[in-house]
C-alpha cells in the first residue's frame, strides 16, 4: 500500500482509469466478435451493416490508448479481409 498522499492519489486515479480502459476495450472486443460472428454466419451483408461500428470502437481504443495505432489498423484490416474471403 502506498505511504505518500500523492502516491495515494496516484493509485486512486490508475483504479479509475482502468475502469475506463477496460469498458473501452470490452466494447472494441464485443463489436469486433459480432461482426466476425456473422461473418461466419454467412450474413455477409448484416456484417458489411456492422463494420462501421467496429471501427468506431477500435478507432476510439486506439485514441484513448487502450490499443496502440497499428494494433488498431491491424484489426480493421484483418475485420474487411474476413469479410472479403467469406463473399
Amino acid at each position: 500500500m502506498a505511504n505518500l498522499t500523492q502516491a495515494k492519489k496516484a493509485l486512486r486515479s490508475s483504479e479509475r482509469k482502468a475502469v475506463y480502459n477496460l469498458r473501452r476495450k470490452r466494447a472494441m472486443k464485443d463489436a469486433v466478435k459480432e461482426v466476425l460472428d456473422l461473418v461466419t454466419e454467412k450474413k455477409i451483408s448484416e456484417a458489411e451493416r456492422r463494420v462501421p461500428e467496429a471501427y468506431k470502437a477500435i478507432d476510439k481504443a486506439a485514441k484513448q490508448g487502450v490499443i496502440k495505432k497499428n494494433t488498431a489498423a491491424r484489426k480493421k484490416s484483418r475485420l474487411v479481409g474476413a469479410i472479403k474471403r467469406a463473399k
